[in-house]
């Protein structure tokens, strides 16, 4: 039997029109219509393959504003039992230092059967709105348990985890004890898609809800005014210009040639 949480995130969709705001320059998320990264599914969908296989129970949690709780609505309706949810406005603008410090507080009180914590925290490898992709790393070293990043594939057994990382030089196998924190790739699985019986199921499933005070994160070490990194300025995507045409009379390939090299391209 494995206690598994999976971190999960609220993120603009990437067919919206993504923007930062005019003062703070942090990301508008009221700005872009917001979903469940999918990342995320795919970390969700693997914690219940293995509650599936070995048992347990699936924790989801999050950190995000009130409408972060559509996002969790759809990871409790694929199958996860309940959620945690840090919903405080002092956490506007926090960067992966300041989030994952937040979460790791967060998981210290996450317990299940007999008080036990979880034995595996689930994430995906980078989110789509920030791409920083060092959270569950950050988290590691804060909990003091082991990592396994990046991974493609993934198994539980004896008390140890598992797992495949691909790179450009190759397939490398990863193995830790467990309790432990891993990320996963887009190639772990593909994900299901939520039953109607899930969909109503997970409306009357718990959703916990902490703020700072109740983690006991001192609001001044969080937030845009706390971050290690600043924005101070933005430009906006230039509109797209129409592209230049080549009418080919026998040496239309002269003149693409000479046109990529003009750009510098080749």
């Amino acid at each position: 039997m494995t206690n598994i949480v999976v971190l999960i995130k609220q993120v603009p969709d990437t067919w919206s029109e993504r923007k930062l705001t005019d003062g703070d320059y942090t990301l508008d998320r009221e700005a872009a219509d917001a979903v469940l990264d999918e990342i995320n599914e795919r970390a969700v969908e693997e914690a219940l393959l293995i509650k599936e296989a070995q048992g347990g129970e699936v924790t989801v949690l999050s950190a995000g504003p009130d409408r972060a709780t559509d996002a969790i609505r759809k990871a409790l309706s694929m199958g996860a039992d309940k959620a945690v949810h840090i919903n405080d406005p002092a956490l506007h603008g926090s960067d992966a230092v300041q989030t994952a410090w937040t979460l790791a507080a967060a998981l210290g009180q996450i317990t299940f059967e007999n008080e036990e914590p979880a034995d595996l925290i689930i994430a995906g490898n980078e989110a789509t709105d920030g791409r920083v992709g060092a959270v569950p790393a950050i988290i590691a070293e804060y909990l003091g348990i082991p990592q396994l990043t990046q991974l493609r594939k993934l198994t539980v057994a004896d008390g140890t985890v598992t797992g495949e990382r691909e790179t450009d030089e190759g397939v490398f196998g990863l193995e830790a004890s467990l309790p432990a924190i891993v990320s996963v790739t887009e190639k772990i699985n593909e994900p299901r898609f939520p039953s109607f019986k899930g969909i109503m199921a997970a409306k009357k499933k718990e959703v916990i809800v902490y703020t700072l005070a109740d983690l006991g994160v001192d609001p001044e070490t969080v937030g845009v005014a706390n971050a290690g990194t600043t924005v101070t300025a933005s430009t906006p995507k230039p509109p797209r210009t129409a592209g230049e045409r080549i009418v080919d009379e026998g040496d239309g390939g002269s003149k693409i040639a000479a046109y990529l090299v003009g750009q510098k391209i080749i």
